[in-house]
């Protein structure tokens, strides 16, 4: 465990189930839903079908409701030329850390901007008190390194479980131990299905999302045995989706804090089972935002500061 101020505990990015207090989000109109050359790549990115944009756009807007109403400051990241539709998943761009953020390196070759323009947003940030380096950037991967956020769990404040699979690789992995070990930070890795093969966007967050410190919610079938194993021997309860809903993201949940959870409205099943655990969750609609493009609440904001 590495030494902190009282201060620098109040506040962390090492965490996904403490209180959330500042994310990155990008709107489907900062992401060129609303552009034409943005809009008819739809089918080389992997969407399902043509982008609705003014139903992506509500329902973008019914999830930042969700979030400030919850205690978060919602962080926009602007317009850019840059971005590609799949902007709009904001998470899988960059790692914050206690000591500053990570930029990835997507496996998704045209995702591989991104990571430069939350630097540089995040760097115009109000710096947030015992938390002075916290919008800095700390590291980057490089090639031949790979690496997704999608592909990164905090499962405490000193241990970060890695995806190893197509958005992530062994160089990927390696690069983040050598820049995190330093900092008395665990770096495990997790190998990945195959799943739909190379071209599907699967990461070890479309398997697993922290609910609070001592429950996961899980896609068990397609967790490796290990993975599994590694979450048990560290006294973790898993619960189970329901597996009708697999294909509607329900794996895919965002804890804001204090048992607090924002799931998708179409997975009404898993959405009980998570409150007859006790959570409270609430829910927005994402049949264009989400569904089309494969990518939840967890998907669409960056979490930056947990207290």
């Amino acid at each position: 465990m590495t030494d902190r101020s009282t201060s620098e505990q109040a506040m962390t990015a090492q965490s996904m189930t403490a209180d959330l207090a500042r994310a990155l989000v990008c709107p489907p109109r900062n992401a060129g839903w609303d552009r034409p050359v943005n809009v008819a790549a739809w089918r080389d990115l992997g969407f399902h079908h043509l982008p609705d944009f003014p139903t992506a756009q509500a329902e973008h807007e019914t999830l930042c409701h969700l979030l400030a109403e919850a205690g978060a400051e919602v962080a926009v990241l602007p317009l850019s030329e840059a971005c590609t539709l799949d902007a709009v998943y904001a998470h899988d761009a960059s790692l914050p850390t206690d000591f500053g953020l990570i930029l990835m390196n997507p496996g998704k070759i045209t995702r591989r901007p991104e990571a430069h323009l939350h630097a540089e947003y995040c760097s115009g940030l109000e710096s947030v008190s015992g938390m002075p380096r916290s919008a800095a950037v700390f590291g980057e991967v490089i090639a031949p390194g790979t690496s997704e956020a999608g592909d990164i769990v905090w499962l405490d404040r000193q241990t970060l479980l890695v995806g190893h699979g197509y958005r992530t690789n062994r160089a990927g992995i390696d690069q983040l131990r050598a820049l995190l070990s330093p900092k008395g930070v665990v770096v495990l890795s997790a190998p990945l299905p195959y799943g739909p093969g190379p071209s599907a966007c699967l990461h070890l967050m479309s398997l697993m999302s922290m609910l609070n410190e001592q429950m996961i919610l899980v896609d068990l079938p397609w967790l490796a045995v290990e993975t599994v194993e590694l979450l048990r021997d560290r006294g973790f309860c898993l619960l189970e989706i329901d597996y009708s809903e697999r294909d509607s993201l329900a794996c895919n949940v965002l804890s804001l804090g204090s048992n607090r959870l924002i799931a998708l409205e179409e997975n009404k099943r898993t959405n009980d089972h998570l409150r007859e655990a006790g959570f409270d969750v609430r829910t927005f609609p994402g049949s264009e935002l989400c569904l089309n493009g494969s990518g939840g609440p967890t998907c669409l904001t960056r979490p930056l500061l947990r207290k």
